[in-house]
């Protein structure tokens, strides 16, 4: 990242409640406009994603510190449950396992529970070739109950248009991986554009997601909210993607390693942590808020070293760290 040689006020400088909660516009505006009962003032820029069976245990963390959730229809202990724990900003993400009827359904669902909006996967066509699952002979407990796969694998852009055709909840599609299918998302009134590529364990040697971002954001023209998510653990993090252009993180890995060490707690502290690291990383570049951030902040550089999970954490590897 590249320092601007200019000052900024200390004193100006956006706080953590203030930049944690600056709008993201044309979602924002829309979720909370349908859901003001339920919902906060405004979205955060980072949402905490899965949480695998601690859905309720993440929804106090968000709620405590002030960000969205949003909740995978494989996440226990299930929408009910989790909306009943807390009185977050909440979304709820579908994985497709039946017709339009039971699409409408899980809607219907979503909406009576107070979840501001409704995300489609799109990225499941095909459950991956996942190696070290296989390596392992780990199978994840839902498969194991699982059916319908057909149905997610039939998705096309008819089911989105009818879903925006049927129901006033916005519409966000996680797994968006072109700016093609942003910009059909977007021409079909899609209101939050997820780019992901499932942790990159879905199409193995496809782009990662902060390589697609940029001709995302373009091809989205600002109609609709960009969010985006796979590999950022860092504040520094963030701030790249919001300087590429999104104006949502989704953290996925990072809220379960907070959940496994000290569950509420342990996730709030790694908002905490990540909260400083921005702030950090906003002073030393100079910029006194978020809108401020844009792609000339940012310049390619080659790694120092072969990627892997805990890449971002190299002290990790040290005695006594």
């Amino acid at each position: 990242m590249n320092r601007r040689d200019r000052a900024a006020n200390g004193s100006a400088r956006t706080t953590r409640r203030e930049f944690l909660k600056a709008a993201s516009a044309s979602f924002a505006a829309v979720a909370l406009g349908a859901h003001s009962k339920k919902a906060h003032a405004a979205v955060p820029r980072v949402v905490v994603v899965g949480a695998g069976y601690g859905g309720a245990t993440a929804a106090k963390a968000s709620e405590e510190f002030g960000v969205p959730q949003m909740l995978s229809s494989v996440c226990n202990p299930g929408l009910e449950a989790v909306a009943a724990a807390a009185n977050n900003f909440r979304i709820f993400q579908l994985y497709v396992r039946g017709d339009d009827a039971w699409v409408d359904a899980w809607v219907r669902r979503a909406v009576d529970h107070g979840y501001a909006a409704f995300c489609l996967t799109v990225d499941t066509a095909s459950y991956s070739r996942r190696e070290r699952d296989l390596a392992r002979r780990f199978v994840k407990p839902w498969r194991t109950r699982a059916g319908g796969f057909e149905f997610q694998a039939g998705l096309s852009w008819d089911h989105v248009k009818r879903f925006k055709d049927t129901h006033a909840i916005p519409l966000v599609l996680k797994g968006i991986a072109t700016a093609e299918d942003a910009a059909l998302a977007v021409d079909h009134g899609v209101d939050g554009v997820y780019v992901s590529n499932h942790g990159g364990r879905q199409l193995d040697h496809g782009r990662g997601a902060v390589e697609v971002l940029p001709e995302v954001v373009r091809a989205v023209g600002g109609r609709a909210t960009v969010v985006v998510d796979g590999g950022f653990v860092r504040g520094t993090d963030v701030v790249k993607a919001i300087a590429l252009g999104a104006q949502s993180v989704g953290i996925g890995r990072l809220a379960c390693c907070g959940l496994a060490a000290a569950g509420q707690a342990g996730l709030v502290r790694v908002l905490e942590l990540l909260d400083d690291e921005i702030r950090i990383a906003m002073a030393l570049l100079g910029v006194d808020r978020l809108a401020a951030l844009d792609p000339s902040y940012l310049h390619p550089a080659t790694p120092v070293g072969p990627p892997r999970a805990t890449s971002a954490f190299p002290l990790l590897d040290e005695d006594g760290y």
